[in-house]
């Protein structure tokens, strides 16, 4: 079974823990998902960016947990 993560960090790519833990994803859009759902409190634990993995491969990312033009 594929496992959908992600990676949480900080602006300069540093990893970071995250302040909501997520489970393992069985798809992209139940990972997607969630990141919408959680990304505020993510932020405000610390978290600048995250990567979207696909078991060990990056599908893509850094995406911003900032707000456009925040």
């Amino acid at each position: 079974m594929v496992a959908w993560t992600w990676r949480f960090e900080t602006a300069d790519g540093t990893e970071v823990q995250p302040a909501v833990q997520p489970e393992e994803f069985t798809t992209q859009g139940d990972a997607e998902s969630w990141i919408g759902e959680n990304w505020r409190a993510l932020l405000d634990g610390g978290a600048d960016q995250v990567r979207l993995f696909e078991d060990s491969t990056e599908i893509y990312g850094p995406m911003s947990l900032h707000a456009e033009g925040a």
